[in-house]
């Protein structure tokens, strides 16, 4: 069965199902204090970048999250969690919600995603996809992370602080 994942922002109704989402996506507590940590700090949170993919009867069944970190001084944007249930999983759910996700930042002018991760450990969540809307995969200098820029952006040095840990 073939299923067109429709992909929206985030609505004040959906914040308990994307909290379900997570809890069933991971099977643990630690994700979902971690998604309201992410909530509740103003530096980290950025209103409308938690895009969810839907059901063609709009039931949310993935989302994206990018939320606000910095390299060095300059403000750039982090992936993370992405998360599918567990019946949706491998069925292009969560690829349509990073795309979104990514799309929404480079149209934002954002110019650089830090991912947590590379694209050979997250396929199905769509990075290599991403490159037909012109986001490059330039190795960033850390563990297991890269930096996704969009053309005409460079990925800024420093070092990576996110504002939010649990």
């Amino acid at each position: 069965m073939s299923i067109t994942w429709n992909t929206r922002v985030e609505t004040p109704s959906d914040i308990e199902t994307v909290r379900d989402i997570t809890r069933l996506a991971f099977g643990k507590q630690f994700e979902v204090d971690f998604l309201d940590a992410h909530r509740a700090d103003p530096v980290a949170w950025i209103p409308g970048l938690l895009i969810v993919a839907t059901t063609p009867a709009d039931e949310p069944v993935a989302y994206a999250l990018l939320t606000r970190c910095h390299i060095g001084d300059s403000p750039v944007l982090s992936l993370g969690p992405v998360a599918v249930l567990p019946q949706y999983q491998k069925q292009g759910a969560g690829g349509a919600a990073v795309r979104a996700a990514l799309a929404t930042a480079r149209d934002r002018s954002e110019g650089t995603v830090v991912v947590l991760g590379h694209d050979t450990y997250y396929p199905r969540f769509g990075f290599r996809q991403a490159t037909e809307f012109g986001v490059h995969h330039p190795q960033y200098d850390g563990p297991h992370l890269m930096a996704l820029a969009f053309d005409g952006y460079a990925v800024p040095a420093g070092d990576l602080t996110y504002p939010v840990t649990v």
